[in-house]
């Protein structure tokens, strides 16, 4: 019997954005579909306050998407849960792959990487193998 990679959802929010949680549902499916299966969400939501209108679409922190007292919770939970991953809603460049990996201490995936028919096991495989490297060359 094989066992299904446990992952968790996390995302950034618009506060304005009032379909999120279809969103993570939809993310939730496309998990289960590849193998894998949730065991938790986190959402952080971005408000109005802290910058205005002009930054709802960014991100809350240049390394980790969310803020680093959500990563805290996110990390804390991985630990709680035992974890195989964690899957953002948002896309994720190279830089904030590596520090969430190092802060989670799990494989990161975002959205996009779901697209495919991979299996899940075999994507959060291929995101350690990646972060690995990653670490590796930057000494």
């Amino acid at each position: 019997m094989t066992i299904s990679p446990a992952v968790l959802l996390a995302g950034l929010f618009s506060a304005k954005d009032r379909d999120y949680a279809d969103r993570l549902d939809e993310l939730a499916a496309r998990v289960e579909v590849l193998g894998g299966r949730v065991v938790g969400r986190f959402v952080q939501r971005r408000g109005v306050s802290h910058g205005g209108v002009r930054l709802m679409g960014r991100p809350l922190s240049r390394r980790f998407v969310v803020g680093p007292g959500k990563v805290r919770e996110i990390a804390a939970a991985c630990v709680d849960r035992d974890v195989d991953g964690v899957v953002f809603a948002n896309e994720l460049d190279a830089y904030r792959r590596r520090r969430l990996y190092e802060a989670l201490g799990t494989p990161v995936l975002a959205a996009a990487d779901l697209a495919g028919d991979l299996p899940l096991a075999h994507l959060l495989r291929t995101a350690e193998g990646e972060a690995a490297q990653r670490k590796r060359r930057s000494g």
